[in-house]
């Protein structure tokens, strides 16, 4: 290989080099402003993932507390109608 030769194979290696380190910086860049918008939709208090999740957390204690107090009210309805059916039935045979 000549001197010239080694000089241009040099010379286009090194092209390559920079373009992909380029390339590298590019990404890096990318990659940087992606994590700044995963870091804001996660810690913005007001529409980030936490305050959706305690508006979430919220609605669920209510829900629950809504089972809660309507299975309460169906045994109460289910007693009164056994008890209304007994009576009759009582009241049917005497």
């Amino acid at each position: 290989m000549t001197e010239e030769d080694t000089n241009q194979h040099l010379t286009v290696m090194m092209t390559e080099m920079v373009t992909k380190m380029q390339v590298l910086l590019d990404k890096q860049d990318e990659l940087g402003e992606n994590i700044a918008k995963i870091k804001e939709a996660v810690y913005n208090p007001d529409e980030g993932l936490y305050a959706r999740l305690t508006r979430l957390d919220a609605r669920l204690d209510i829900l629950e507390a809504w089972k809660t107090s309507n299975g309460k009210i169906l045994w109460i309805m289910v007693s009164v109608g056994i008890g209304l059916v007994a009576t009759t039935v009582w009241q049917s045979i005497f």
